[in-house]
């Protein structure tokens, strides 16, 4: 092997190949390469190959074939380290290379290939051969399948034109017969289009007919729903009249009735009230001394008027309640949202009807307390505590509306303390009557106990 390589006149390593290397031999020349690829170490390998050092000799072949094929053509070193493999795998046939007589029996592919590996005497020779051997054996491969799909083409041929003549046959007598049936159904065609034209003729005879009678129809029905319309419009405003009558009558003298009845027991509990407090004796006072004025030593009365309570004094609030037949209004979210909006909304109600519950006790007003439906994201299931009347406003309707309502339900002259910052609500009340009074008033009320 050393010789072969050796570079010496006659030595095979000096031959050139003056042609490219067939695609068959250059096909086990990169098989022969791969196969003695996995017997190196990674030094042996050249740079370029280094990289597919750890890939399967099939996933060498496919990604690695052209590198591979450039080694063993550009790197004598190499193809002396593929060579060498190649002879311990198969020693025969380098035997018989180098001996100049290869196997008559072996592949001239594979013959070329081994030659062109390793470079004996000759293998120029070797390489052009099995080239010239590999272009006949496809020229004659090439020209057996020619002849052989030639063959299997004009048997197709003769097929297709057996088949041919007998479809136009088939093909022939339909078209006869289709032709006798076409003559046949032109006829009828005929025949029943005649038909449908009377029976177009007599359904658009009957349509107008009909359009006729609709259209009376139609015209009887409009004007006896419009008078039915009118009979239902005129019976429901009587009936809402009469409604109305009967309720007026109905419900109107009883409420009239519980608000003078109302009044006149705030009247006359106010009249006992300032009889006992006052306790005057026999009228002795004379009309001269009913003229308002300052006498010696008396206070004035900007005195008087230094002594009177604050509008943000609780006291205020008691005095207020203290009136007979005092009615407290409470607008709940106001007063909640005033001394406690960090709460939840349930836990806000929860704790103002608390505290007015413990204010009616000690004061014995009424009391109602009100709070904006709006507010609420579904009913809200509540049992009143005791003393305190509670009440939802309507959809639609406010709680400042809702407020409103209940000091015009109360007669003129009884006490109504309604309990809210809001100054729309406070204005609207005051007008009615009722006696505005600050939410923080309230709260400061709730804190003293």
């Amino acid at each position: 092997m050393a010789q072969t390589q050796s570079g010496e006149p006659g030595d095979g390593a000096a031959e050139v190949l003056d042609r490219p290397l067939p695609d068959g031999v250059r096909r086990r020349v990169v098989q022969i390469v791969s196969d003695g690829f996995g017997g190196l170490t990674l030094g042996e390998l050249p740079a370029q190959l280094r990289q597919y050092a750890r890939f399967t000799p099939s996933r060498r072949l496919r990604f690695a074939g052209n590198a591979m094929a450039a080694a063993v053509e550009g790197d004598p070193l190499f193809r002396g380290r593929v060579g060498e493999k190649f002879r311990e795998a198969q020693p025969e046939l380098a035997g018989a290379l180098d001996a100049g007589s290869p196997p008559p029996a072996a592949d001239p592919l594979d013959v070329a290939a081994a030659a062109y590996v390793l470079r004996p005497p000759g293998w120029v020779k070797l390489v052009a051969a099995a080239g010239e051997e590999a272009l006949r054996a496809d020229a004659e491969r090439a020209g057996e399948e020619s002849r052989a799909e030639l063959e299997r083409l004009a048997g197709e041929l003769a097929r297709a034109r057996e088949h041919t003549r007998a479809e136009t046959e088939r093909l022939r007598t339909e078209l006869d017969a289709a032709r006798k049936e076409s003559d046949a159904l032109h006829r009828k065609l005929r025949a029943a289009l005649s038909d449908v034209r009377r029976g177009e003729a007599a359904l658009r005879r009957i349509r107008t007919e009909a359009d006729a009678v609709r259209a009376d129809a139609q015209a009887l029905v409009s004007a006896a729903e419009s008078e039915n319309r009118r009979l239902k419009s005129r019976l429901g405003e009587a009936e809402a009249a009469l409604e109305a009558t009967r309720k007026a009558a109905r419900e109107g003298r009883s409420v009239e009735d519980m608000r003078v009845r109302l009044l006149l027991d705030t009247l006359l509990d106010a009249t006992q009230g300032l009889r006992r407090e006052l306790a005057l004796p026999p009228v002795s006072v004379r009309p001269a001394e009913t003229v308002d004025a300052v006498e010696p030593g008396r206070m004035s009365p900007k005195d008087i008027a230094a002594r009177a309570l604050s509008e943000h004094d609780p006291a205020i609030l008691d005095q207020l309640l203290a009136l007979p037949q005092a009615h407290l209004v409470v607008d709940g979210y106001n007063v909640t949202k005033t001394g406690y909006p960090q709460m939840p909304l349930e836990k806000q109600r929860l704790r103002l009807l608390g505290q007015l519950s413990q204010l009616a006790a000690q004061t014995g007003a009424e009391t109602t307390c009100v709070f904006d439906g709006a507010e609420l994201a579904a009913p809200v299931l509540l049992a009143p505590p005791r003393g305190v009347r509670v009440l939802f406003s309507k959809p639609g309707v406010t709680a400042d509306e809702l407020i409103r309502q209940l000091v015009r339900a109360e007669p003129p002259g009884r006490p109504v303390v309604v309990v809210s910052t809001d100054r729309e609500v406070a204005d609207g009340i005051a007008r009615a009557g009722a006696r505005p009074v600050a939410s923080a008033v309230l709260l400061k009320r709730f804190s003293r106990g």
